[in-house]
């Protein structure tokens, strides 16, 4: 290499041994004596692997345990020098360090929080969603361990209206500044959201289950269903729902008159939602009154759920049970 290159051998040592570095004019020659890019031979990639930034993730962690929080940080401040575009990289080192300061005696704090304050609003710059919104998250908690709740609300505005990690951001923050009511009010919507994402979510497992003719695992989702309707107060109409569409799936006709009986005997639970100390706060009117089904909306909800119970299509296989052609012949007549 020395006599192609036109250097001293022991210059060719000192490259190997990292002792100094070819001369800027060199690496292209260099490159074409190996056969290889310039790229190659400066170990350079345009963006980091997952793998790669979760090994660097690992050994800045490592340090934090093993090192100085100054040479984890120094460490951290050079991978990020070495790769200035690589966002979640830049996010996800800051995330570590920021993390770890809490559990080190540190007597100057500004001088880190400064830089990873930097790196945060770096990565909230991304033009991918993930790490933007990841840099927002990590911003309100950073300014939440500050208590500046004005600053960390100011980095809600980067979510969804509609993400419910946003929603509950915003309760916390309620709570934190004052703001009681405000806070109950946005915790039990957040809990409604919750039990309707989840009864969904059961609810369409089931349907699945049901098409693919495992019913074992169809009642277990419909048991499921029924418990979390009472966990969550929703009344004995949301209980019994559940488990229609195994029953006539099964056509099991003893199954299916308990269900019509419960539902049609307990029209008036579908408001004992409003009337649970779960939810006393977004149903809390001016008046302290809790609302009720109507006589007339009664009515009609009992009279339109019996006409869908008498669809010959869908639950003929009731025919000859005595409380089904009781409401048959009440429909008749009507």
């Amino acid at each position: 290499m020395a006599a192609r290159l036109g250097v001293t051998t022991p210059a060719v040592n000192k490259w190997e041994n990292n002792n100094s570095q070819p001369d800027i004019t060199l690496l292209a020659p260099i490159a074409r004596l190996l056969h290889i890019t310039t790229d190659t031979l400066l170990s350079f990639t345009e963006d980091l692997t997952e793998e790669e930034i979760s090994h660097f993730v690992e050994e800045l962690n490592e340090k934090l345990i093993n090192e100085s929080y100054a040479d984890a940080f120094a460490c951290a401040r050079e991978n990020a020098e070495k790769y200035p575009n690589c966002e979640k990289l830049i996010w996800s080192l800051a995330v570590v360090l920021d993390a770890g300061m809490p559990r080190r005696d540190i007597s100057d704090e500004t001088a880190y929080d400064d830089q990873i304050l930097r790196w945060y609003l770096r990565s909230l710059e991304s033009k991918d969603y993930t790490i933007k919104k990841a840099a927002a998250n990590s911003l309100w908690s950073f300014y939440i361990r500050k208590k500046q709740y004005e600053k960390a609300e100011e980095y809600l505005n980067f979510l969804p209206k509609d993400d419910p990690g946003r929603e509950r951001q915003q309760a916390y923050l309620y709570s934190q500044t004052g703001k009681k009511q405000e806070a109950f009010k946005a915790y039990e919507r957040l809990l409604l959201s919750g039990y309707n994402n989840l009864s969904m979510l059961l609810n369409d497992l089931q349907i699945l289950y049901i098409r693919e003719e495992d019913f074992r695992m169809a009642r277990k989702l419909v048991y499921l269903r029924s418990a979390l309707a009472r966990l969550f107060e929703m009344g004995r109409y949301q209980e019994a729902a559940a488990g229609l569409d195994l029953a006539v799936s099964t056509k099991d006709v003893a199954k299916t008159e308990r269900i019509m009986r419960s539902l049609l005997d307990h029209l008036d639970t579908l408001t004992d939602v409003a009337r649970s100390d779960l939810y006393r706060h977004l149903y809390d009117s001016p008046e302290k009154t809790k609302p009720a089904i109507s006589g007339h909306f009664r009515e009609k909800f009992q009279k339109e759920l019996a006409e869908g119970f008498l669809d010959e299509e869908v639950f003929g296989y009731m025919r000859g049970n005595a409380y089904w052609e009781k409401w048959k012949k009440t429909g008749e007549k009507n």
